[in-house]
């Protein structure tokens, strides 16, 4: 595969004064050309993990949740290699998983630093999984304490609210809920991730600020109402994610301006120690 173009040099120092010791960057994606590619989806770039691991020293985090991109389908040794090298105290993984997916299997994932398993189902033409093997996967993983993470967009929220009230563990919404851009915080779907997010089970991603914006940068005003409006409802269970190396996006953004639009959302050291560091830790089972 071609080399990406999310290159950053070693020397450059971190972005951000105000990222606080044990910070997580909750939402990356590794592309390592040595591990087998499925031919449904098309093959970003290579960004391994050498290649975040520049990043990583801007953004001033120390932590790292790999989750698996939809190019490696079922197959998650990329992630798996990833979370080995970076090591479980620092790293951990969200797998994509199918319901023959043996109880072996699963096992080995948890004893390997998984913590959850993802649903990317917003775009049906290259989805791995779909929406009907939510709620019997949710079941199979309850016990390891797992989350089910979900990529939805707002209709699908809401088309399948009952369901998600009724899975048996936490639930972690990415992107902000990929909301409809004309309707924001009005549209249905925010009201029930709201009750779900009442209830105390459910997180959310203040990640891929750009797809959920009519307002575009600097300010990504539109998406900092959802982002706020989310924490304001659950301050203890938002996490941030780079969304590194932005496979949708042709004009990549640089992952440290996303951190700094982070930071003047919530201009507040104890809500980004909350957001960066404690919330991480709650949910992906760091030591505090």
């Amino acid at each position: 595969m071609a080399k990406t173009v999310n290159h950053i040099p070693e020397d450059i120092q971190p972005n951000s004064q105000k990222t606080p010791p044990r910070a997580a960057d909750c939402h990356l994606h590794i592309v390592d050309g040595r591990f087998p590619l499925v031919a449904k989806a098309a093959a970003p770039p290579d960004a391994t993990l050498a290649d975040y691991r520049l990043l990583q020293k801007r953004l001033g985090t120390e932590k790292a949740v790999i989750v698996q991109a939809k190019c490696f389908g079922t197959d998650n040794s990329c992630i798996l290699s990833a979370i080995e090298e970076l090591g479980k105290e620092k790293a951990r993984g969200v797998a994509v998983v199918h319901p023959d997916t043996s109880k072996a299997e699963l096992c080995d994932l948890d004893k390997r630093g998984v913590t959850g398993i993802r649903f990317s189902v917003w775009n049906h033409h290259d989805a791995v999984t779909s929406i009907d093997m939510i709620e019997p996967l949710a079941k199979r993983i309850a016990d390891f304490g797992w989350h089910v993470q979900l990529l939805m967009l707002g209709g699908q929220i809401a088309a399948n609210a009952p369901m998600l009230d009724r899975l048996p563990c936490p639930l972690v919404f990415d992107h902000m809920c990929r909301l409809p851009l004309e309707s924001g915080v009005n549209h249905p779907s925010f009201k029930i991730v709201c009750h779900l997010l009442e209830k105390g089970n459910t997180w959310i991603k203040l990640s891929a600020a750009y797809q959920n914006r009519l307002i575009g940068a600097p300010s990504y005003a539109d998406a900092g109402i959802i982002a706020k409006a989310f924490a304001a409802i659950a301050p203890e269970r938002v996490v941030w994610g780079s969304d590194w190396p932005h496979v949708t996006e042709k004009i990549k953004p640089d992952g440290a301006f996303l951190l700094k639009l982070l930071e003047e959302w919530f201009n507040d050291e104890n809500m980004l120690k909350k957001i960066l560091a404690d919330n991480p830790a709650a949910l992906y089972k760091w030591p505090v």
